[in-house]
């Protein structure tokens, strides 16, 4: 269950072949004059010289190796401070199919919206596949907007997918139903220098139904609840 904190209540070569690198070698017939001073200045006046070489005189300049922007470390909450670089997950291809196995997968990912609005205290991208009816939904809001008031952030709270399950049989709603048992670690609530004391998560594995409909090539939660 995601439980509502109560703030007053203080909460993932291509290899050249050599004759690709200098195309085709042209070795042209040079016939002596016999003048060993003449053959060895016709020598030296077709010489080329190397690509990127530098001018008499001047020093040549290496090319510079263009340095990769590393990507910003992902760092977890704690009491110290609220997550940062938090990764949104990516829908996978499989949850986006039509089928017992799209809809579990798409479960699974609508858990990870799950455990990443708590990280950042954002439930937007959980809102746009999730209905109006969804309780859990409604809980896992408040949850967010009293963690997240003014500089407050919060920590914990992962929900663990420990088995997802759908016999993939149209109801009457024109809805399909999958069952997900989870379990969620303590929610933690923090703010500056301010530790709120957690809020019980769920030991024990409890279960969900998730009721769904495809629409638009893709799934969405109609509701979500305790069962």
């Amino acid at each position: 269950m995601f439980r509502t904190h109560i703030r007053s209540a203080v909460p993932v070569s291509v290899r050249l072949g050599a004759a690709a690198v200098a195309a085709v070698l042209v070795l042209g017939g040079c016939s002596g004059s016999g003048d060993p001073e003449a053959e060895a200045a016709e020598n030296g006046s077709s010489s080329a010289s190397p690509t990127g070489s530098a001018a008499p005189g001047e020093t040549a300049t290496p090319t510079a190796t263009p340095t990769p922007t590393p990507t910003a470390a992902y760092k977890p909450a704690t009491a110290e401070g609220p997550a940062e670089n938090v990764p949104l997950p990516v829908m996978p291809e499989l949850a986006k199919e039509k089928s017992k196995e799209g809809l579990e997968a798409f479960a699974e990912y609508w858990y990870s919206l799950i455990n990443y609005g708590y990280e950042t205290g954002d439930p937007e991208p959980l809102k746009e596949i999730s209905g109006p009816d969804c309780s859990v939904c409604a809980h896992f809001y408040s949850s967010l907007e009293s963690g997240y008031d003014n500089q407050d952030w919060m920590a914990g709270s992962v929900v663990t997918v420990r088995d997802v399950r759908s016999d993939f049989i149209l109801t009457p709603s024109g809805s399909y139903q999958v069952l997900i048992q989870i379990m969620q670690a303590d929610l933690e609530y923090y703010g500056p220098g301010i530790d709120y004391g957690p809020s019980d998560g769920t030991p024990s594995p409890i279960v969900q139904l998730m009721e769904a409909s495809y629409e638009n090539n893709s799934w969405y939660a109609v509701l979500v609840e305790n069962i």
